[in-house]
């Protein structure tokens, strides 16, 4: 019987790519990939760092790992190995740890302990330096029915106060763009539909390629894969200027979503944050998304309650909030990050005051989805929709603005794009009916 693995991804888009390169190598290597929760010969995980729940949440999967096979090899890799690899060696039971510098080394890992036939009495240790380090050559082929993640760029240099991922995961580094080319031509030969494109700091693909930027990146991918839909990771608003608009704008592949890192709607926050634009800019490149892409759906992510936020701050970022029109937003408290300048900061908020506020932001974004999914309705408009899931009769996909829409069925329309009428909606997604047979 060939060995087990499960492999348990915490955190980011760029985790989950990259846990999908490790479990392709490791089918490559001949070991089975399991669903985390079965009873494995060995488990992989892939960790988080962003908030210490994150951490917390690592360690507690690894003696849930133990609990179900004490036997089991435990192999943990990415941000939390890479800043506190002490703090996971401490934890019995575990064989094998590196971090973000050589993801893959957990498969080699992975086959000499099972050549080995044991345990580790005490954990193998292989944290490396960031410090120039390479892009991993990683590439994944396989994908769900519709969409597959594309790592294009590792590293981040904004230092943020409240975040902890430039120590994690090192300076910019591209994938270099033919490789880029060939995975998502790769992709789409396959009959993927759709690829997200992301990165640790997305924006920033190409800082170390010269003068090729992220803008040249997505017009060498319409003309040359034959890809039908290419959505973005996380943007800095500072990205979004007249140059890279007006080379995105025409391409054909280009989804009409923008998930803007906002942050805060407020200029003194956003200084305390060491965010690198105003509430201005991120005003006028919301303006210039709407002018270019009429249909454009908007998303992004609110921290608050961070340290000095004042009610007039937070007053700011409600306005902008209603002002910008997001068709969803990831609103969440601020905690504390050791190792991080904000978590030393004064003027810490209470956490009452953290919870009230995040309410409120959530309940007008909650107001404004709604609003929006009433216009959609309103306009009968036809739309395009990418059925994703099917259950129940009931098919759910997303359009090209990423408004969410459900659409009743007997047939199965997984993997299919098809034209279709709103008719209402449940405050969530709309309820829509299939405009051909």
């Amino acid at each position: 019987m060939s060995a087990t693995a499960g492999i348990y991804t915490l955190g980011c888009k760029v985790n989950q790519y990259e846990s999908e390169a490790i479990a392709e190598a490791l089918m490559r290597a001949g070991i089975t990939v399991c669903d985390p929760t079965e009873v494995c010969s060995l488990y992989i995980i892939n960790t988080c760092t962003v908030t210490a729940e994150s951490d917390r949440k690592a360690r507690q999967f690894i003696r849930r790992a133990l609990g179900q096979n004490p036997h089991a090899l435990i192999l943990v890799t990415g941000c939390f190995a890479q800043v506190d690899p002490a703090q996971i060696a401490a934890i019995d039971g575990v064989d094998y740890i590196c971090g973000n510098r050589e993801k893959l080394s957990v498969v080699r890992a992975a086959e000499a302990l099972l050549a080995q036939g044991c345990k580790n009495e005490r954990p193998t240790v292989a944290v490396s330096s960031l410090e120039d380090a390479p892009f991993e050559a990683m590439q994944i082929t396989r994908f769900g029915r519709t969409r597959a993640y594309v790592k294009i760029e590792d590293g981040c240099e904004q230092h943020c106060a409240y975040c902890i991922i430039p120590a994690a995961r090192g300076k910019i580094r591209s994938k270099a763009p033919a490789n880029v080319i060939a995975e998502v031509r790769a992709l789409a030969e396959s009959g993927c539909r759709e690829v997200v494109l992301t990165g640790i700091e997305t924006s920033a693909y190409g800082r170390d390629l010269g003068d090729y930027r992220l803008g040249d990146l997505l017009r060498d991918l319409d003309r040359e894969t034959g890809i039908g839909r290419i959505r973005l990771g996380s943007l800095d608003p500072s990205l979004i200027r007249d140059r890279f608009v007006e080379q995105i704008a025409p391409l054909a592949s280009i989804a009409p979503h923008f998930h803007l890192s906002l942050q805060s709607g407020a200029d003194h926050v956003l200084r305390l944050m060491r965010r690198p634009y105003s509430a201005d800019m991120a005003r006028a490149a919301i303006r210039r998304l709407r002018d270019a892409f009429p249909q454009a759906g908007l998303t992004t992510d609110i921290i608050v309650g961070f340290p000095q936020e004042t009610e007039d701050d937070f007053a700011e970022s409600l306005a902008f909030l209603r002002e910008a029109r997001f068709l969803d937003a990831h609103i969440f408290a601020y905690s504390r990050r050791p190792g991080t300048e904000a978590a030393g900061m004064p003027g810490q908020i209470p956490e009452p005051v953290k919870r009230a506020r995040s309410a409120a932001l959530i309940a007008a974004q909650d107001e404004m989805h709604r609003l929006l999914l009433d216009e959609a309705v309103a306009a009968g408009d036809t739309i395009s929709v990418l059925f994703e899931t099917q259950q129940d009769g009931i098919a759910q996909g997303h359009t090209p603005s990423f408004y969410p829409v459900r659409v009743a069925a007997e047939r199965d329309l997984r993997g299919l794009e098809l034209p279709v009428k709103p008719i209402g909606h449940d405050g969530q997604s709309l309820i829509a009916v299939c405009c051909q047979a």
